[in-house]
């Protein structure tokens, strides 16, 4: 089963998540990350800035989990515009080695291909940041996503369209499709970490770690990797029968073991 760890709030999740992954790409310049946008995973990009003091960052690799279909990557809400803002240029990353999915349409039919197969040669993902949408999706994998899919076109649904409307002008400037990694290609990455705060996220994380693993919550999926580590506030967690244990094992667990 995943790890989980109830943390007070976002910001210490997020320098959880960020001593991670500077350990990370310590013992691995050459680390290859995957790279979630959204509100969740800002507080672990903010905590990763001082933690890479002193470290060489010119060899790390990221994939970014999506991106709209037919959007301008010079648009400020496409996803290669916000991974350049809130995390290449911040972190002094090397944005030659800064990927995401092409959203363009005259390259779109083989455009998911094309981008696993940049995964699978770069190595695969070492550390994978996730984050959960209440519909239970993971990336743009929307309830009834197969977990064997792999890079490809989907249509977002319209709670989701309106979860992310706060980002555009309106709900009608938001893209009606993007490109996203598949549950299987997510469940390939070596470590994921799945964040969710807030009590709007609760159903889903509850869901997510001890529901049935079921196409309708896609991150159910979580449970069929061998390494994962969900990190959530209390209000995230409040819907969770067993908090009360996994407060308790993570208290106790060997320092050996990491996360």
């Amino acid at each position: 089963m995943a790890e989980v760890v109830i943390v007070p709030s976002a910001a210490a999740a997020g320098v959880l998540v960020a001593d991670e992954i500077a350990a990370l790409i310590r013992r691995q310049p050459d680390a290859v990350l995957g790279l979630a946008t959204g509100s969740t995973p800002l507080p672990v990009y903010e905590a990763l800035r001082p933690r890479l003091t002193g470290i060489d960052v010119s060899r790390v690799r990221g994939f970014a989990l999506d991106e709209y279909v037919g959007i301008d990557p010079h648009h400020p809400e496409s996803y290669r515009s916000v991974i350049t803002r809130e995390v290449v240029e911040p972190l002094g990353l090397n944005p030659d080695l800064i990927h995401t999915p092409n959203g363009s349409l005259e390259t779109i039919e083989h455009a998911g291909d094309d981008y696993d197969r940049a995964i699978a040669d770069a190595g695969g993902i070492d550390l994978q940041i996730l984050g959960i949408g209440t519909s239970g999706h993971i990336g743009f994998n929307e309830p009834g996503s197969s977990f064997a899919s792999r890079t490809r076109v989907k249509t977002l649904i319209e709670q989701t369209r309106e979860d992310n409307a706060r980002f555009f002008d309106s709900i009608d400037d938001v893209p009606m499709h993007c490109i996203t990694q598949g549950l299987g290609t997510i469940l390939e990455a070596r470590h994921l970490f799945l964040l969710a705060f807030g009590e709007n996220k609760a159903a889903a994380v509850a869901g997510a770690v001890e529901g049935p693993v079921t196409a309708s919550l896609p991150g159910s999926a979580i449970q069929l990797h061998p390494h994962v580590t969900v990190v959530v506030d209390e209000a995230a967690a409040s819907q969770l029968q067993d908090a009360d244990y996994y407060r308790y094992a993570f208290a106790n667990k060997p320092d050996w073991q990491g996360l």
